[in-house]
């Protein structure tokens, strides 16, 4: 892999390392998982393919300059080090996200003001007043994302733009939708990968069902998008692009469906519109029905997978809460024997009313609630039966769990403690039982750069040298003895919050931008994804 460069994936919690083996199947290289975000190394196709085809990323971004920092004057003149003509021309627009994590730097607005500073003055200086790019809050040309440690600093360019769980083809929504992100991320966590039927019986406006879907067929999420920040980059290859945009090498049929169904009709029609408009309504078959109604499942004999994403009692709620949960368990019992669950809920009372153990129990943020994705093995009869006849929840030879189909799934760190008590053993001693090749997933959050002085790409700071470099590849403050051979702690994760009123404050007013309008899909004379729609 030629012209190499660090980059790194934001994404949901408790989808990381789902993420990570994406990463590694597009041909991503050093993949180290974090706190929300995966860091991993390629060129400039993988930029451009992981944008595209990752169901798990919220963006990608490029880290271009590290350095160290004291205060806000050292920030500014560190960012002004920087070659900004390499990265955007006057009379263009840029953005910038602030995430501050540091006792030293307190206020994200003022980071975001002084770096907006650092890059105005650079073209100021060398091109005079006038001559620099403008600040805009929305669609800028170039989006800019800084993250603060301490005084570790590091400015990234953000490829993705608008955050990748807009996919681009919903036409309506109900309320509180799932995001879809987070809706693939249960799929691929499951171990579904359309080798046998998918359920939701309470699919909303069809999340689920599409992005689903999309998994089974093999087909990119990204072909659904307008566009991409990337493409305002300098160095933008539209061919390369093109080429990877246009490639459905990958793309398969599969022999099952997948099902949905919603009691409310106004969910349905959404639902139907969301489908047709991503051209998967030939993979989905969609009913309007309560989940009391689901008295079959369907493609009998065939055990599959059920996910879904039920009322949480917060922004949409039923008159019987506990009653509905009471009645998912009934029919998950009573309906869909010798289907995987997998239902992602708010509050344990409202879980407890499924009756059912959980083999698996995940925290996962769904929008700003703390969540838990558990699973359900549904087997027939007792469970003493059950493990009779040879069926377990876990498996009590190795670390998986078995799926539909034949596949399997990994025990959490949670599983293998609680199996360990059971047997008399401690956690550790039990993880390195013979034959135990289980993979530790519970990586620390915080990483190291790696970069060391003699590794640096010197492409966007010229002139600066090697002199004042850390050996973790952050650049030492001005004229700071004190910070030449600091060795840094582990990295923390680059979690990100966007701060929209951060720029308004320095602008003072919001521009004006064009309505949004044309079709889905962009108008470049490439393939168009609804050939297939119904």
């Amino acid at each position: 892999m030629s012209n190499r460069f660090e980059m790194v994936a934001k994404t949901l919690q408790g989808l990381e390392e789902v993420l990570a083996e994406e990463l590694r199947s597009l041909g991503a290289v050093n993949v180290e998982p974090g706190n929300r975000m995966v860091s991993f190394e390629g060129d400039l196709e993988l930029l451009y393919r992981s944008n595209m085809a990752c169901r798990t990323a919220l963006r990608i971004l490029k880290p271009i300059y590290k350095f160290i920092a004291h205060d806000t004057d050292s920030l500014y003149e560190m960012v002004k080090e920087v070659d900004w003509s390499e990265i955007i021309t006057p009379g263009k627009t840029f953005s910038i996200d602030s995430v501050v994590n540091s006792s030293v730097f307190t206020n994200s607005l003022f980071v975001t003001y002084r770096v907006k500073d650092g890059i105005a003055d650079w073209f100021t200086d060398r091109y005079g007043e006038g001559n620099r790019p403008g600040v805009r809050l929305k669609d800028a040309d170039v989006l800019i994302n800084v993250h603060i440690d301490e005084t570790r600093v590091t400015l990234s360019l953000d490829s993705s733009g608008e955050s990748l769980h807009r996919r681009g083809y919903r036409v309506a929504q109900t309320e509180a939708p799932i995001n879809e992100v987070l809706a693939a991320g249960i799929i691929l966590k499951s171990g579904w990968r359309g080798d046998c039927p998918l359920v939701d019986p309470m699919c909303g406006s069809g999340t689920f069902l599409i992005e689903a879907a999309l998994i089974a067929a093999n087909i990119m999420p990204g072909i659904y998008r307008k566009g991409f920040a990337f493409e305002n980059w300098p160095d933008f290859d539209a061919v390369l692009l093109e080429r990877i945009y246009n490639d459905d090498s990958e793309e398969r049929e599969f022999d099952h469906k997948i099902y949905g169904g919603d009691i409310s009709p106004k969910a349905i029609a959404i639902a139907t519109e969301n489908i047709k408009n991503a051209g998967v309504a030939k993979y989905i078959t969609l009913e309007q029905k309560s989940i009391s109604a689901w008295t079959d499942a369907p493609e009998d004999g065939i055990p599959g997978v059920l996910v879904t994403n039920p009322p949480y009692g917060e922004r949409i709620s039923v008159e019987d809460m506990d009653g509905l949960y009471s009645k998912i368990g009934d029919r998950l019992k009573h309906v869909f024997t010798g289907y995987h669950a997998w239902i992602i809920g708010y509050k344990s009372e409202y879980f407890n009313k499924i009756g059912l153990s959980a083999s698996t129990k995940t925290p996962m943020k769904n929008g700003s609630l703390d969540c838990e994705l558990r699973e359900f093995v549904i087997f027939e009869g007792a469970y003493s039966a059950f493990r009779a006849e040879g069926g377990r929840l876990r498996e009590d030879d190795d670390d998986e769990i078995k799926l539909p189909g034949g596949r399997r799934a990994r025990l959490s760190d949670k599983e293998w403690k609680s199996r360990a008590r059971r047997q008399g053993q401690g956690g550790k001693e039990a993880r390195r039982s013979e034959g135990d090749d289980r993979r530790d997933f519970k990586r620390d959050s915080k990483r190291d750069f790696k970069h060391d002085a003699g590794k640096r790409d010197g492409k966007f700071a010229k002139g600066r040298g090697d002199k004042g470099y850390g050996q973790h590849g952050y650049r030492a403050d001005v004229d700071d003895e004190r910070y030449r051979d600091l060795t840094p702690e582990q990295e923390k994760m680059l979690n990100r919050h966007r701060n929209p009123h951060a720029l308004k404050s320095i602008t003072n007013k919001r521009p004006s931008l064009p309505k949004n309008e044309g079709p889905i899909m962009r108008e470049r004379g490439w393939k168009r994804r609804g050939d297939n729609k119904k």
